[in-house]
């Protein structure tokens, strides 16, 4: 009864994130995304669909009684992604079905199959797509009952486990390593740089709504970009040496390939200020020389300490992924039992109209003489009895099926 439900996959596990991106359905001038998947939905016979696409992970999944071959699934990724060839969609592709398509699922949502175990965005991501896909008509009762499921398999892992415990990314263990330091708000901060890497701490400072932020980069319209983000101020890299408003915070980042921040430039951007600043030095090699540490205030925190930090968080992560999947295990089973009931309801959904209609064709019509000729008290305790037959034969048939589900 489960093999109905079906994935179809493509994610980190496999595939290089380069090359997982020609697996994501191209939109043509024409076509939207639900315009195409409703056409894939029609094409294939999928009673219901659902289509979801990160950055690490492109996945439909589909509600069918009928078996699924190879050159289906070649079909399918090749509608949307015409340079997909055969064996590109047979070496990166994984095809689930049943109770190994819905434990993916439960994998996914509870963050085990992430890239990072434990990061709770791929529930939101899931989440979001299905609210698409429902309104864009293309799901059904199916795919409701496991989505409902899948939610809160999600939130138990995250609740009895420890698994989303201890960040494991180096920049949010230095963002919670300086809120940890009680730095306030409106500390002046400087971020220099305006990679992949200070971008994310830029999010992070946005999140705890930091206020007084400059940010420092070769290419100013990276900067600005990060500026606009915060409501702060962009500057070009060559101007660091002038730049006289002080800081309290510096967070570094760039690709030089030498320790540039010497005693001078510190010296400078100091500006005769007194007390610690907080730096912390997330390039590699690192950012600020050794010089500046020795002869400055300074709480140095650098990119190795928090490596081996993110190293020692993943495996405690990584253990609580046993005892994750034991409660995986035990919800699968659950999620058996709730698909049948659920069938059942439907199946009977139709009884108790049914049976009203038989009790108002025998009062009405079968036995319709024998009740005219009754007296008003008489006629009012058959129909009482009648109601309550009527009930009793609405209930029996239902606990009785309910029963032989457990």
């Amino acid at each position: 009864m489960l093999k109905r439900y079906k994935i179809l996959t493509v994610s980190h596990r496999k595939t290089s994130l380069k090359e997982l991106g020609g697996f994501v359905m191209e939109n043509g001038e024409e076509n939207t995304l639900k315009d195409q998947l409703s056409e894939i939905k029609s094409r294939f016979g999928f009673n219901e669909l659902f289509y979801m696409a990160t950055c690490n992970r492109v996945m439909y999944l589909w509600d069918s009684e009928k078996d699924f071959s190879t050159e289906e699934i070649h079909s399918l990724f090749q509608y949307s992604n015409k340079k997909l060839t055969n064996e590109k969609i047979s070496e990166n592709v994984i095809f689930l079905e049943g109770v190994h398509a819905l434990n993916h699922l439960f994998e996914v949502a509870a963050s085990i199959d992430s890239m990072v175990v434990g990061e709770r965005e791929i529930l939101r991501q899931l989440r979001d797509a299905y609210g698409l896909c429902k309104e864009w008509g293309l799901t059904g009762d199916h795919l409701r009952l496991a989505f409902k499921h899948t939610v809160q398999t999600a939130k138990l892992v995250y609740a009895k486990t420890r698994i989303g415990e201890k960040p494991v990314s180096v920049v949010s263990l230095a963002i919670k390593t300086m809120l940890q330091k009680q730095v306030p708000v409106d500390a002046r901060i400087l971020l220099v740089g305006a990679g992949q890497t200070n971008g994310l701490a830029a999010k992070f400072l946005k999140k705890h709504k930091f206020t007084d932020v400059t940010i420092f980069n070769r290419s100013l319209d990276k900067a600005e970009r990060l500026a606009s983000m915060l409501s702060g101020t962009a500057l070009p890299l060559s101007n660091l040496e002038e730049y006289r408003r002080g800081f309290d915070v510096m967070i570094t980042c760039t690709g030089t390939t030498e320790s540039w921040i010497d005693n001078d430039l510190y010296s400078k951007l100091l500006n005769k200020e007194e007390g610690q600043k907080l730096i912390i030095d997330l390039a590699i090699p690192n950012n600020i020389s050794t010089e500046v540490i020795e002869n400055f205030d300074v709480d140095y925190i650098e990119i190795d300490a928090l490596k081996n930090l993110a190293e020692k968080n993943k495996a405690f992560r990584t253990k609580e992924v046993f005892a994750a999947r034991e409660i995986l295990i035990k919800e699968l089973r659950d999620f058996g039992s709730h698909f049948q009931e659920r069938q059942i309801e439907k199946a009977m959904h139709s009884v108790p109209t049914e049976i009203k209609a038989i009790k108002q064709h025998a009062m009405n019509q079968v036995f319709k003489k024998e009740l005219d000729g009754l007296d008003d008290n008489a006629r009012d305790l058959m129909e009482r009895m009648l109601t309550y037959m009527e009930k009793q034969c609405i209930s029996i048939p239902m606990k009785a099926a309910k029963k032989a589900v457990m």
